[in-house]
């Protein structure tokens, strides 16, 4: 909770800790022989000040401004009536009412971004440059094109360029989303934002610090944040015409019968004032963000944190989906997924390969490490080469053994046995001969399918996979999920053009999700309707541009939320057409004079509380 939401709870607090005690005094009679003016009037006052001195400044200033009708003007002159027909408690307990719900809606929207840029930490804070033998750091921007460029171990790559010196593996996940790391050596394109292994790079710089792919994807982020279409709250709305027309349909009220008529100023004056206090609209100004709240309130209890109401909203609408692959329908782990042997055994090839990887720190080493159930001796390895973008030579027990890509086997003129399972392939040799293969893969998460299945039950029409992986393994995953389309080799503005495309092909009814995990999905989440973030494995990045965050990272739960996003809006609009309907047709009872300040407190509070009890009932949504 902010300091702005203790401090308006505090002040709720305070103003009911006073007002209801002089509530009940007043209806047990234990007022009777005080002075109505000043002594009630000011006992009421403290409270009524307390709650509500804000409201009256935001009219007042509005009011200077040239915005006189909006809700904060009805609130004071409803509660100035209230207060001018001697109906005290009416008035405090109105705007109290008021400014709970309008604490509700703050607590379920306190979530509010900041700064895009401040959050996408891709972008490198310096470059090194060698001078003089000594590296030093200087900022990105000043780098021009064509100079030499040093990257340690561990620093991210800062300007896009081309390798000159080293070799070394480099996480490449926070731009394209590929979570095996991609090796680059002497020749090889490197593009900032990428996280450097265990090799020192040197690099010729291609393109300036604002021409660099760190650069753009900040910029798309930042462009894509001002494209979102923001819901106009319904209330603000509502009261550009409702509020005009009430206020002067109290003012015609008060001046036209007395002039037609001749009959007493006093008894329409109160009757314009019991006209402000039941169109007050306390009922719509609580119940509809409370509404919402419960709906966000339920999604929490489901694991999903929803950052404000315009985005359930936007979701009952979705019909179409788009799913990152890596950590959203996959687990984004390696695991040893197959072992296919020749002419030995399956935990005898598995520990060569686990030996031969032994000095590695490659994702696809530990996976191959942590499957093996032998213990590991590295006395038994004499010699251990590394062959960039090939694999590993290793001396074990006397024996050669190759571990690594196809592109070994063939450089080696080593007959072997092609396998075309989805995933990483390392294929062994030992002293010449071909041993067999192990396939390593990023699993599809359990619940994956199932969500794919629920989503279409629930209505959406197309579901769709984007990856920055290779075209077979988008295809394999696309097939086994059973989703309708898949784009792969992306990058990170690839995948925002795409979600560009897909949205271009809606109505204006339909709305698209994107659901995703790193950093470079954070573009896309901020362009699409509404963008869905993993928030167990997910990069700050992406839960923060995301709108909707599943906690436990559970695909399975999107449907969940749609269907609370659904029953919300049926029970906000019941709410909405109760209220105005009931308020009507007391407005028109209150004008002919057949309604009295009693039917003006349900017309208001009692509606109120049954619009509260009726948007509670989203917390129980299954």
């Amino acid at each position: 909770m902010t300091k702005k939401q203790k401090m308006m709870l505090a002040r709720i607090i305070l103003s009911a800790v006073i007002f209801f005690p002089l509530f009940i005094s007043e209806h047990m009679g234990k007022m009777e022989g005080l002075p109505e003016f000043p002594v009630i009037f000011v006992l009421f006052l403290v409270p009524y000040l307390i709650i509500g001195w804000d409201i009256i400044f935001k009219a007042v200033r509005n009011i200077s401004h040239g915005q006189v009708f909006d809700e904060n003007f009805l609130m004071c002159i409803a509660t100035f009536g209230a207060f001018g027909v001697q109906e005290y408690e009416e008035a405090v307990a109105v705007m109290l009412f008021y400014q709970v719900g309008e604490l509700f809606q703050s607590y379920a929207v306190n979530r509010s971004r900041q700064s895009i840029s401040e959050l996408m930490d891709i972008c490198p804070e310096y470059a090194n440059i060698e001078e003089d033998g000594e590296l030093k750091q200087v900022d990105p921007d000043d780098v021009e094109v064509g100079d030499i460029i040093v990257i340690k171990p561990g620093e991210r790559v800062p300007l896009d360029g081309i390798v000159i010196s080293g070799s070394s593996f480099v996480d490449t996940s926070a731009l394209t989303g590929e979570s095996v790391p991609r090796q680059v050596s002497d020749g090889d394109e490197i593009i900032s934002g990428c996280v450097n292994g265990s090799g020192l790079l040197k690099v010729r710089t291609t393109k300036e610090f604002d021409d660099s792919t760190v650069a753009k994807i900040l910029e798309l982020v930042e462009n894509a944040s001002s494209k979102k279409a923001h819901v106009e709250n319904f209330i603000t709305k509502f009261a550009r015409y409702y509020t005009p027309i009430v206020v002067i349909g109290a003012v015609l009220l008060a001046i036209l019968p007395p002039l037609i008529t001749g009959e007493a100023w006093g008894i329409w004056i109160e009757r314009a004032c019991i006209f402000l206090v039941i169109s007050c609209p306390c009922a719509l100004v609580i119940s509809v963000p409370l509404g919402f709240f419960g709906g966000i309130g339920a999604a929490s209890k489901a694991g999903v944190l929803v950052k404000g109401s315009n985005y359930l909203e936007a979701l009952s609408k979705m019909t179409t989906i788009v799913f990152d692959k890596t950590g959203t329908l996959t687990k984004g782990e390696f695991t040893v997924t197959g072992i296919y042997p020749k002419n030995m055994a399956e935990d005898k090839l598995l520990e060569m390969a686990a030996l031969a990887e032994s000095y590695s720190e490659h994702p696809i080493a530990a996976a191959v490490k942590k499957a093996c159930s032998q213990e590991l001796s590295t006395e038994r390895i004499k010699d251990t080469k590394e062959i960039p973008g090939h694999g590993i030579r290793a001396e074990i027990d006397g024996t050669i053994v190759l571990a690594g890509n196809d592109k070994l086997m063939k450089e080696e003129n080593i007959p072997y046995e092609e396998n075309h399972e989805m995933g990483t392939v390392i294929y062994v040799a030992i002293d010449g001969k071909y041993a067999g293969s192990i396939v390593i893969a990023d699993r599809i998460k359990p619940e994956a399918k199932e969500a794919i299945l629920s989503l279409k039950a629930s209505g959406v029409k197309e579901t769709v996979m984007l990856t920055g992986d290779k075209e077979d393994v988008g295809r394999a995953v696309a097939k086994e999920l059973g989703l309708d389309k898949f784009y792969a080799n992306l990058l990170p503005g690839d995948k925002v053009d795409k979600v560009e495309e897909l949205l271009a092909g809606l109505s204006k009814d339909e709305k698209l999700a994107f659901v995703g995990d790193g950093i470079n999905d954070a573009p896309v989440l901020s362009r699409a309707d509404i963008g869905i973030a993993m928030g167990s494995m997910g990069s700050d990045a992406a839960i923060e541009a995301a709108d909707v965050v599943l906690m436990d990272d559970n695909p399975l739960k999107i449907s969940a939320i749609i269907r609370i996003a659904r029953r919300t809006l049926k029970i906000v609009s019941q709410n909405i057409v109760f209220a105005l309907a009931v308020k009507a047709i007391i407005l028109v009872l209150g004008a002919l004079g057949y309604a009295n300040m009693w039917a003006a407190v349900f017309a208001d509070v009692g509606v109120s509380v049954i619009a509260i009890l009726n948007a509670m009932r989203v917390l129980n949504t299954k």
